[in-house]
Parts: structure tokens; sequence; C-alpha cells
């Protein structure tokens, strides 16, 4: 067996962590300002708005379903194996033999996307009639094109990882971004709100093919004799497809947890469909910072360590791994959560209030803020233990886990989407709250269901460490406690009441109007102050290690 070559040596999984968080929040930075224009030109009641967030959800389904979890699941342990036992050449016949096959596959999934429609608007927004629903399947029609050229992306992406070129594959969607964002500059106030939906979802298309461009040059370099194929003859390919299966049904039953969450949205009102889109996008950035990041970069190293060693000596490789991940993890994702409880009206006024989005969805949003906190942690981790699964070749059991995670989701989720708001007595557009809470109860269940079954693999219970969780919680409660006071010392000063305390008959939590450009980036640096300087003080490695970085980068600034 050849050992792997020079430059192919495993680097640090935390410095490969960074780069991966680097391209992420770059590309999540051009998404938030994406997001924030949407808001300022559709707002969240317009019917444009609720028939482009319903659009965009439609052709994820067939991307998230084939990009990059399947991929990450079946391709990149088997690619990753192959580079770490030096035989590179049939890596490469793998990776164009996948590549030739996603390509037909999805030239299939496009055009019946296409075609196919109406048919799919009336399955995934039941709720949308007359003239949203016409926008829905047009925007539709216009978006599914670029669906494929995204999945061709996560292809790159797996081959970029698996060589440990991280940041450029994370990174790339900022082509996608600036696409987008070009269009609604271009267009914004200037034309009708369907109109300037129609050209983003146009933007959105082409934007998939910039992304994909900007990825190819540094997979020819690492594939300098790629050849596609769509004859799954190679053993390689063949191994790539038996986990494909149950990696595409996992991600297909992810995909329906999704959709009824998008069904039952729609059945709640207009507006919630849009504003947890905006949610979203803000909900989404510490998972995907974090738990992404940690999963990607821990992925290509446990697969060479699953590749090589006993049978104990590749489960202590791989405990070490998933306690060092977890507990990244959870120095980072406590305090977002905390901040979302705490601080998600200032967060979601400072990143989407203007034009069209009021501080009336500002509040709604911080609603299904403090919703998604309850199981952001749980959705961070999961991530990092199916990831553990694939390095394993085990498909079957994140299926297992997924499948449990839906079928609980189906009952909870219409429940609390329908059922919860009118008998508490709440305004309908509530629902949205307790849909986003339902969904962090599940998650929470998926990620216990794959820690238990790990553990049963591994011989162990593999988790963050105890006393680490201890600290970063205090910190997290003080500092989320410091930016409480400083909002109520601002309403003292300041005699800010309470904003649009009229509607709805007298508000839960009412948000006071200290203007967010202001106050939000004052509130948010007080609590990240305070939870590192705690976490430090606390003997968090984590926050020292963090905080050594900060200080090079301000010298180097």
């Amino acid at each position: 067996m050849a050992p792997p070559m020079a430059d192919e040596k495993p680097q640090s999984s935390g410095r490969n962590a960074t780069l991966v968080a680097a391209g992420i929040l770059l590309s999540r930075v051009m998404g938030l300002v994406r997001q924030r224009l949407y808001a300022h030109w559709l707002g969240t009641s317009s019917p444009a708005a609720a028939a482009l967030a319903a659009a965009l959800r439609i052709p994820n389904f067939p991307q998230n379903l084939l990009g990059e979890g399947v991929l990450s699941a079946s391709f990149i342990p088997v690619y990753a194996r192959l580079r770490a036992q030096g035989r590179h050449q049939e890596a490469e016949e793998v990776a164009g033999g996948v590549f030739g096959l996603l390509a037909f596959v999805l030239g299939l999934i496009t055009a019946a996307g296409v075609l196919g429609a109406p048919l799919l608007v009336d399955l995934l927004a039941p709720g949308f009639t007359g003239d949203t629903r016409a926008m829905t399947v047009t925007y539709t029609r216009v978006l599914f094109p670029g669906t494929g050229l995204l999945v061709m992306s996560a292809w790159c992406l797996g081959i970029l990882n698996s060589h440990r070129k991280f940041f450029l594959s994370y990174a790339a969607p900022v082509a996608w971004n600036l696409c987008i964002i070009a269009a609604l500059l271009a267009f914004g106030g200037r034309v009708e709100a369907n109109e300037l939906a129609l050209y983003s979802a146009v933007a959105t298309s082409v934007g998939a093919v910039a992304q994909l461009v900007v990825q190819w040059p540094g997979v020819r370099a690492v594939l300098a004799h790629l050849r596609p194929s769509v004859r799954p003859s190679h053993p390689g390919v063949r191994e790539v497809l038996k986990g494909f299966g149950p990696a595409v049904l996992s991600r297909g039953v992810v995909q329906l947890s999704a959709w009824l969450d998008g069904a039952y949205a729609s059945l709640i009102t207009e507006r919630a469909v849009a504003v947890i889109a905006s949610t979203q996008t803000i909900a989404l950035l510490p998972v995907s910072l974090f738990g992404m990041a940690v999963s990607a970069a821990e992925l290509p190293e446990m697969s060479a360590d699953a590749a090589h060693g006993g049978g104990e000596e590749r489960k202590a490789a791989l405990i070490a791994r998933l306690e060092q991940g977890l507990n990244r993890i959870a120095f980072f994702v406590v305090p977002s959560a905390f901040a979302f409880l705490t601080l998600g009206d200032g967060l979601s006024g400072l990143l989407l209030e203007s034009g069209r989005f009021s501080a009336r969805d500002s509040r709604l949003v911080w609603y299904l803020l403090i919703a998604a906190s309850v199981g952001l942690l749980a959705q961070t981790s999961g991530r990092l233990y199916a990831s553990a699964f694939w390095a394993l070749k085990d498909t079957r059991t994140p299926l297992r886990a997924a499948l449990v995670r839906v079928g609980v989701n189906a009952v909870l989720g219409y429940t609390a989407a329908r059922l919860a708001a009118p008998a508490l007595g709440l305004p309908a557009d509530l629902g949205a709250a307790m849909l986003t809470l339902a969904s962090a109860l599940c998650a929470m269940l998926e990620t216990l269901t794959l820690r238990v079954r790990l553990a049963r693999e591994l011989g162990r219970d593999v988790h963050a460490s105890r006393a680490l969780m201890g600290k970063v919680v205090v910190a997290s409660l003080l500092a989320g406690a410091a930016a409480l006071t400083l909002k109520v010392l601002a309403v003292q000063r300041f005699g800010a009441a309470p904003r649009c305390l009229e509607e709805w008959g007298g508000e839960l939590l009412p948000s006071p109007d200290l203007r967010p450009y202001l106050f939000a980036p004052a509130q948010i640096a007080l609590y990240g102050a305070v939870y590192l300087g705690l976490a430090v003080g606390l003997g968090v490695p984590q926050a020292k290690g963090f905080a050594q970085r900060l200080k090079r980068l301000i010298r180097r600034g």
C-alpha cells in the first residue's frame, strides 16, 4: 500500500475548519446583503415575496437531494480513502464516473422540473392560488436549470475538500450571490415587485453558472486527466453508488421534512413563507459557519483514519476527532443560541429592516429566532455525528435517524403550524414560530438518535466536554444579561417606546424603537466581548486560542 504523497499530508483539522468558516462567512455575508435587498424591495407581505420564497425552495429539493450532503456521504469517503492509500489514478476514475452519472441524472431532473412546475407548486405550496401560484410556477421554471449546475458545483466542492483545498469551494457561492445582488440593484425600485422577482430568478440561474466556473480551474488543477463516464463499471464507482442510494433516501426524507415545513407555512399565511425564508438567512449562519465548517474539515480526515489501522485504533482516532470537533462547535454555537434569544430583535433589525421590511417584520423574525435557538446546538452537532457514520461507510444509520425525524415532524409540524397559535389565542402569523420550534425539537431527536447509535458503534458515548459546556453556558448567560441590561438602560435614557405595540392588540416581547442601525452593533459588541472575556477567564481552551488569533489580527491591522 503506497503512502499518501507528500503534498497530500493532512493539515490541522482546526486550520481546515477555519478555512471553511472563512469561505462560508464571506459567502454568508453576501447572502445577507442579497436577503436584505430582497427584504427592502419585496418585504414579506407582497405576493411576489411569497412566490419567490416558495420558488427558491422547490428547486432546492433536488439540489439538496443530490448535492453536498449526498456527495459528502457517498463520494468523499471513497475518493479520500483512495487518495490516502496512494491509488490516485483510481480516484480520478471514480471522480470521472460520478461526474458523468450526475450530469446525466441532473439533465433528466431539470427537464422534468421545468415541465412539471405546476404540479410541483401544487405539492410544495398548496396554500397558493391565483396570481401567487402563477408567479411561483414561472419563477420555478426559471430557477430549475441552475439547480443542476449547483449540484455539479457540490461535486467540485467534494473534489477540492478531499485535496484539502477548503476556502475556494466554500467561497464560490459569492459569485452566485453577486449575480443576484447585481440584478436587484439594477432593477430594484425601477420595476414592479413581480418583475423584480423574475429578474432575480434569472440572475439566480446565471449565478449558478458563475459558481461552477469559479471552482473549475481548481478542480482541473488536481484532476488533470478527468474522463467523465456514465458507465458504473469501476469498482470505486459502484461503491459510491452503493452508499449513494441510502444517502439519497436520507437526504430525501430530510427534504421531505423541509417540504412539509414549507407546505405547512403556506397554510398559515403567505407572509409566513417569506418570514421563514428571512429567518433562515440568520438562523443558518452559525450552522454553516461552525457545524458545516467543522464537519467538512473533519470528514476527509476521518475517512483517511478509517482507511488505516485496526478496529480499536480506528475507533480511538474517530473518538478523538469527534470530541475535538464537538467542543469547537459548542464554543461557538452555544453563545449563538443565546444571542438569538436575547439579541434577535436587534439582529433582524440590523440585517433586514429597511424599505418594505418593517419593524413588525423584525419582531416576528425574532420570535422565529427564539424558536430556532432551542435546536441550534443539536442541528450543528448532528452534522458531525452524521459525518462520522459516512467516514465509516455507513449511510444507513443516518437514513434511519432521518426517518424518525420526518415521521415525528409530519405530525408535530402540522399541529404546531395550524393548531398551536389559535389554541393559545395568538395571531396566525405566530404559527410560523411554532413551526420553527417543532423543527428544532425534531432536529434534537435526530441528533440524539445518531449519538446513541454512534455510541454503540464506538463503544462509548461521544459528546462535548461537560466542563466546557458548563463554562460556555455560564459565559453566554452573563453576556446575554449584560446585553439586556444595556437595552434597559438605553430605553430609560432615550425613552424609546416599544415599536408597533398597538399591532396584534399588545405585543409579546415588544421591541423598543432604538434604531437598530445605531444600537444593535453596540449591543452585539458588548455581548461578544463579555462572552469571550468570561470564557478566557474560565479557562476555555478554544477561547484562549481564539483570543490569541484575534490579537494577532489586530496587530497586523
